[in-house]
């Protein structure tokens, strides 16, 4: 599907950054641009910045960029079409009819067949379980103590003992092999074609508008394995998905509850927490705190109480953590599960459980503690120094993680200041800087633009300063060609600049950011404009910035150039070329 650059500007351009990124972020002006948390990582003090010139925002913690495009499809987790359409309503605008490619035109066909034959297998299930035939699956989630309500809410089916019962109901509906092959529900061989659920009660799996996507199957009997999920298709992501989202997105509840299985969502709802959620047989991922931030600030983790139960919530704690959300784990000793604490002790002692869940990180050290003797010293002197490196890592505002250290010294009798003391120390050794809160954040999600080259940082310089000083750009073009910049990708963000900066005497980086939008590099294009430039600087210092950004980009294209060539006259030449370059006075 495919709108034109003009119909995207235009709906960019009816949305103002600022108001959108408002609706969901509370902003504060500062100088010329607005400040507030950033919504796509968790931190304390305000990184995220939105700048009404550029129309465009930029977290200087982890690295967000974009326009008012970008950042509805980040925080929605809207595909481009979506995003565009959300925005269009949202201006009161009607988009034409979008050109549509062969290619986009069979995707959609595909999917829509897709989506179809998954609803038809969900009645089909759902009906069986409701005949004479399906009386043992009936039984089965009975004696789980589900009501018909929940049974027919939750559309509950049962695949028959034998193995093509579903896929001759689909070729009756007019249904092809290959689409059901497609589909991840029939498989086929030499023997002929089988059913991938038989014997099995069936949970179907809808996104979050209610369509059934998937299906998950817990065997009856023995069988192997217990549970079975559809494999990931054109419609179905594991990664993505959340077995019941599409109840819970409308809780009015500020948390979700974060369960391991379909049953212990069943139950959850059935007693009226219908703000609980699962993963799809996978553990979770950042895709899956991404989609929860978009609804809640706050997950609660009811994970089994079992050793894979509280390993699982180990797993889950810092994803979650990433996604700006507020973790606690609730304990429902002595049951194993959310199903089994429910019909053993009802609604509202679990609803007190969620009242006394505990801190995450206070869980994690508590998880810690067991892998250590603290009636030895040793094993006590190792569980304090690997407590002090975890809450260095953990925690960039220092109010943050002085509090933590009191209440961690306060459980385990530490005494406080030396505690605190040692968490300095212990950041110092690492080289986490108290001014730098990225440098607190978990290795493997920082960034690397402390690896940039002088003449990348020097690069961004110009294209920022260019957008924010659109008068600068008659000398800077003079010295600077749209070639000179050190990457196709930078040298072609330079060109559309500089030709907007020709025809029209301004710049507009939202536009270009939006000619980047399929493109997954479109972050690293934001980021170009995103240097940190105070556009309250004299224009001594304005003029001492270009020329040392210009001298540091052609000296750095002259001497990569001269390591690549192998020609006598063409080195004498650059060699030449480069004695030309003067340093700027006062430059570094």
């Amino acid at each position: 599907m495919y709108y034109s650059d003009d119909v995207v500007e235009e709906v960019r351009m009816r949305n103002p950054i600022v108001d959108v990124v408002g609706s969901y972020v509370q902003l504060k002006r500062s100088g010329a641009n607005y400040f507030g948390l950033c919504p796509f990582h968790n931190e304390r003090s305000a990184s995220f910045s939105v700048s009404p010139q550029k129309q465009m925002y930029y977290c200087f913690g982890c690295h967000a960029a974009g326009n008012v495009i970008t950042f509805v499809m980040q925080y929605e987790n809207f595909s481009f079409q979506e995003a565009l359409q959300f925005l269009a309503e949202r201006a009161g605008m009607t988009l034409p009819e979008a050109t549509e490619s062969r290619e986009s035109i069979e995707a959609r066909d595909r999917r829509s067949v897709l989506l179809k034959m998954h609803k038809d297998a969900a009645v089909f299930y759902h009906r069986y379980l409701k005949s004479p035939e399906g009386k043992n699956g009936y039984q089965y989630l009975k004696a789980r103590a589900l009501s018909d309500e929940t049974i027919v809410s939750f559309g509950l089916g049962f695949a028959g003992p034998r193995p093509d019962l579903l896929y001759r109901y689909l070729k009756q509906q007019g249904y092809t092999d290959a689409q059901m092959k497609d589909g991840g529900l029939v498989s086929f061989s030499e023997r002929g074609a089988f059913d991938r659920f038989w014997n099995r009660v069936i949970y179907p799996i809808m996104d979050a508008n209610s369509h059934v996507i998937a299906f998950g199957g817990r065997v009856l009997g023995d069988g192997q394995p217990k549970y079975l999920n559809s494999p990931e298709t054109m419609i179905f992501d594991k990664s993505r998905n959340l077995y019941g989202l599409n109840v819970a997105r409308r809780t009015r509840e500020k948390y979700f509850i974060i369960c391991e299985g379909y049953m212990d969502v069943i139950a959850l709802h059935q007693a009226g927490f219908t703000n609980a959620v699962a993963a799809l047989g996978t553990s979770f991922t950042p895709q899956h705190g991404a989609i929860i931030r978009r609804y809640v600030k706050e997950a609660v983790l009811c994970f089994d109480s079992d050793g894979a139960g509280k390993n699982a919530a180990l797993r889950a704690i810092p994803i979650l953590r990433e996604a700006g959300l507020n973790i606690r784990v609730l304990s429902m000793t002595p049951y194993k599960d959310p199903d089994e604490f429910i019909r053993g002790l009802g609604a509202d002692a679990f609803r007190e459980r969620i009242r006394a869940a505990a801190n995450a990180f206070l869980f994690e050290i508590r998880m810690l503690r067991e892998q250590y003797d603290l009636e030895d010293p040793q094993g006590r002197s190792d569980f304090f120094n690997e407590t002090a490196r975890r809450i260095a890592v953990t925690f960039p505002d220092p109010v943050e993680r002085t509090s933590y250290a009191e209440s961690v010294a306060r459980e385990f009798r530490f005494d406080p200041d030396t505690l605190k003391s040692k968490i300095t120390k212990n950041g110092e050794e690492r080289g986490l800087s108290r001014s730098d809160p990225e440098r607190y954040r978990p290795a493997s999600s920082r960034k690397t633009n402390n690896t940039e080259s002088s003449a990348v940082r020097a690069e961004k310089l110009v294209l920022t300063l260019l957008a924010e000083h659109p008068e600068r750009f008659g000398e800077v073009e003079k010295q600077l060609k749209e070639e000179d910049f050190s990457s196709e990708l930078s040298a072609g963000v330079a060109k559309l600049l500089y030709q907007q900066l020709r025809e029209e005497g301004k710049a507009n980086p939202a536009a270009i950011i939006s000619r980047y939008i399929d493109d997954e590099r479109s972050g690293e294009v934001s980021a170009l404009f995103s240097s940190e430039f105070s556009a309250q600087l004299s224009e001594e210092a304005l003029d001492q910035a270009i020329r040392e950004a210009v001298y540091t980009i052609k000296d750095a294209r002259i001497s990569e150039a001269m390591a690549k060539v192998t020609d006598a006259a063409e080195l004498i030449r650059l060699m030449e070329e480069k004695k030309k370059l003067k340093k700027p006075e006062g430059g570094q």
